[in-house]
This record gives C-alpha cells, sequence and structure tokens, in this order.
C-alpha cells in the first residue's frame, strides 16, 4: 500500500462538515482528557492494538492531534494525525454500522484542516487502503516508490 499526498495549502478553510454532522447528531470533536482511556479501548476493541497505539500517541500530543466521531455516548469513529510521524494523517476509522453516512470524510477533513492550522503546507496519508476515496475527497495523490514507507520492518503480532 503507498503512501499518499495532499496538498494542504489547496484545501479550503471550510469546517461546515462538522455541522452537518451535528445535523445528523453526530459530534466530530477532539476528545477531553477524561475520554483518552474510553477512546484508546474502543479503537482497540474495533479496530486492533496498532491502531490503539497510534491514537495513544496522538492523544498524548500537545495539542491532541485526534478526532472523534461520537453518537449519543458512543464512539463511532475516529482519526489521527502526528501519531506514526510528524505530518502523516491516520490512522482514521469508522464503525461498520455508521459508514457511508460521510463520517470518515468529516474526520479526514477536520485533521487536515488542523493540520494547516497548525502551519503545515503537505500532509502525507501512510500506507493508504482505500485511495480512491482520498483522491475524491481531498484530491490526493500517491507518492511512488513508497511501499512499505515508514512501515518497513514494524513488528507484528504472532
Amino acid at each position: 500500500m503507498a503512501d499518499m499526498l495532499v496538498r494542504l495549502f489547496d484545501l479550503r478553510d471550510d469546517w461546515s462538515h462538522v455541522e452537518a454532522q451535528a445535523a445528523r447528531g453526530i459530534a466530530v470533536r477532539k476528545p477531553i482528557g477524561p475520554e483518552h482511556d474510553q477512546v484508546i479501548a474502543g479503537v482497540r476493541a474495533t479496530f486492533g492494538a496498532p491502531w490503539a497505539s497510534e491514537v495513544g500517541a496522538a492523544l498524548a500530543n500537545r495539542p491532541v492531534s485526534c478526532f472523534v466521531a461520537v453518537q449519543g455516548d458512543s464512539l463511532i469513529g475516529f482519526a489521527c494525525y502526528d501519531a506514526t510521524a510528524r505530518g502523516f494523517f491516520g490512522p482514521s476509522g469508522v464503525a461498520e454500522s455508521s459508514r457511508g453516512r460521510g463520517i470518515g470524510a468529516a474526520l479526514l477533513r477536520s485533521c487536515l484542516l488542523d493540520m494547516k492550522l497548525a502551519g503545515y503546507g503537505y500532509a502525507i496519508i501512510g500506507g493508504v487502503g482505500p485511495a480512491e476515496f482520498y483522491r475524491k475527497t481531498v484530491g490526493a495523490v500517491e507518492i511512488p516508490d513508497s511501499t512499505p514507507g515508514i512501515y518497513k520492518g514494524m513488528l507484528r503480532a504472532g
């Protein structure tokens, strides 16, 4: 899986995606301190230990570099940046039962706009799975010869 690059300076400073999700009863926001353990546990249960580790790193950053999607009192999605490496977006995930409602795109845009506001000019999406989603949503382009990239030699369970 190749890495992709996003030109943050081309993104419009438009946060309407947060309002659109709020109209559906979904809050897209950064988690507060008392929620950190619950967010990590929820990600571990749904997406596995490696992503939970990255979420822990993003939650330890100051300012926090993680957004969550919450419906009622349930975590239904998350997205992080500066978790594995500075300037990297990811990981990101939406619960299977909540997919197809624009939540992933809202989380992606929130992270990328936050990165832009922090002064980043570009974002790297590492080890991309759904390349077409990133192309369509934020104009990401594949980085040639980027496989396996930063994940080369990573410890694997089992």
